[in-house]
């Protein structure tokens, strides 16, 4: 399937330092996996090993973008909200 077309995910991951960190992919199981051996996202080079703690089916690309740096801008104590509930990212969704 082109990536043009592809369904993009978000996810959090947990650092082993408790920290979060989120992203979109379109095959998160490789993106987690290139996480884990250093390639990827600078800032969690050192932090391995990561837990895969939220993950949510989004759309399109830029949809997934604009999710993703709404998400990036909470607290951490909304972020673990959002993780503990399963909560639906509607308000961000426009669903």
């Amino acid at each position: 399937m082109p990536e043009k077309d592809a369904e993009w995910y978000l996810y959090m991951v947990r650092c082993r330092d408790g920290k979060l960190y989120t992203g979109i992919a379109t095959d998160i199981e490789r993106r987690i996996a290139e996480h884990q051996t250093g390639k990827g996202a600078k800032y969690l080079r050192g932090r391995t090993p990561l837990k895969l703690v939220f993950k949510k089916k989004i759309g399109s690309r830029s949809l997934a973008l604009k999710v993703e740096q709404a998400i990036k801008k909470l607290p951490k104590c909304r972020k673990e909200k959002i993780i503990e509930a399963g909560m639906d990212l509607s308000r961000w969704l426009g669903q």
